[in-house]
């Protein structure tokens, strides 16, 4: 992995405070192996949480180690969620007192075909690490439940897009545009030619991370970003580079024709109008504290900023006060495969619209064709994308990938698949990176999953 994608790595991440980030996904070990079915659904209480409930309806426990390493299989999923379970069941910890994972400490999947939920279980421990990082005894670890809520990491990029994409609907943007029509800040030697689209696309010919440290304000530390050079002899649009700048920039333009801080345009234009309840920015600021200490999961216990847990992983946009358009977003997965459904729907979810058509087909398009890719850290990733997803990537997508096939991953160990060919929604949530991202790799799992549902569901 380089250090444009994440900074100061190694040993140095344990002790200093990264100034360049991409919120990429690349780990670097083997899955475990583990075993067992289960499975899970979801119900919603008075103060309007979403609780999830085993087959005997009990709640699972909000701290303390599982006694099950996965959620009861429950009445309306399908023969294969117990398959799901399984599978994410052998990325665990060999046992309650291993140490060091070769997958992840905990996991939830929620799997919609033709918009109904046949897979929803979760597995192993949201939280199992303190700073340091320690493994905490029994009594003072968080079950994984059904509901908990992960830093989504990359996987915002699709918020973002979606949030864009609503102005072009209205006529406040042009995807051909220059930029810098929007942005009079976002200065620079060939950034005159790089337009809105160019940054959905990923090949603008900005790097990966942006220099954001040692800066007075979060004033500055925006217009460092602006003012962000491109990758030395990139040629806007003419090749893949994946760009969180890109994205940083795309979420700035929201702000500039909504008005709102990013944050509250996604609650106005987005959450809110769908019910998604357990999405948002800085989760601390809207969970309650039962709420956070139940339901948030884990990431870092290593670095510098010590456990990290309802706060955003991502460097650069810890720095920018946890709203960016690059990362930065916590949810659900019931929350996130809402929106890989309103995708799959053409824009619409539950009877409100919510991009117009044309656009969603725009940006499930490969406008990418023809283009190289340079990404020195997945050789095997092709350029094409969409605008905001990505397209038919087998190393992610298993046999799930095909042309038509979208989505996104994060580096904290979310992704998000949906395949229209099956009309097939996969939610997979993983914190991998807790307590040390580079103790595994994501991708051999996320692939793993689309080949069980690839041969599952016809």
């Amino acid at each position: 992995m380089s250090v444009a994608r994440r900074t100061l790595l190694g040993a140095g991440l344990a002790a200093a405070t990264s100034a360049l980030t991409g919120c990429g996904d690349n780990g670097a070990a083997d899955p475990a192996v583990g075993g067992g079915p289960g499975g899970a659904v979801t119900a919603t209480d008075a103060a309007g949480n979403r609780v999830g409930f085993g087959s005997a309806g009990q709640s699972p426990a909000a701290s303390g180690a599982p006694s099950p390493r996965g959620v009861a299989p429950s009445a309306g999923q399908a023969p294969y969620a117990g398959d799901v379970t399984a599978l994410l069941r052998r990325h665990l910890p060999g046992t309650p007192q291993t140490v060091q994972h070769r997958g992840f400490p905990g996991a939830v999947a929620v799997v919609l075909v033709g918009g109904r939920t046949t897979v929803h279980t979760a597995v192993g421990e949201a939280l199992r690490y303190g700073a340091g990082p320690t493994l905490l005894p029994a009594n003072q670890r968080v079950a994984m439940r059904p509901d908990s809520i992960f830093d989504l990491a990359s996987v915002t990029k699709v918020y973002t897009a979606i949030l864009l994409l609503q102005q072009v609907d209205r006529g406040r943007v042009e995807l051909g545009a220059p930029v810098r029509d929007y942005l009079p800040g976002f200065t620079g030697a060939g950034k005159d030619r790089i337009t809105v689209e160019m940054l959905l696309t990923h090949t603008s010919g900005l790097p990966v991370g942006a220099k954001v440290t040692g800066l007075p304000d979060n004033a500055a530390r925006w217009n460092a970003v602006l003012a962000t050079p491109l990758v030395s002899g990139a040629v806007p649009g003419d090749t893949f580079r994946y760009s969180s700048v890109g994205l940083m920039v795309a979420g700035r333009i929201v702000e500039k024709v909504t008005g709102q801080r990013l944050d509250q345009a996604l609650k106005t234009n987005l959450t809110g109008p769908l019910g998604l309840r357990d999405t948002g920015f800085n989760p601390t600021t809207w969970l309650s504290s039962g709420a956070r200490a139940a339901r948030l999961v884990a990431t870092d216990a290593r670095s510098s900023r010590g456990l990290l847990r309802g706060t955003v992983h991502d460097d650069v946009a810890n720095h920018l006060g946890g709203v960016a358009g690059h990362a930065g977003i916590f949810a659900t997965a019931t929350d996130l495969a809402a929106v890989g459904q309103l995708l799959l729907d053409g824009g619409a979810y539950q009877g409100r619209r919510i991009l117009a058509a044309a656009t969603v087909r725009r940006m499930l398009t490969n406008l990418n064709a023809g283009k190289p890719a340079v990404d020195p850290e997945r050789p095997r990733r092709t350029s094409a994308h969409g605008l905001g997803v990505v397209l038919n990537q087998p190393w992610f997508m298993g046999g799930l990938a095909s042309a038509r096939t979208f989505g996104h991953t994060g580096f904290a160990g979310p992704s998000l698949l949906v395949d229209p060919g099956r009309t097939l929604v996969l939610a997979l949530l993983t914190n991998r990176a807790h307590p040390n991202w580079s103790w595994a790799n994501p991708d051999p799992v996320r692939a793993a999953a689309g080949d069980l549902l690839a041969a599952k569901v016809r």
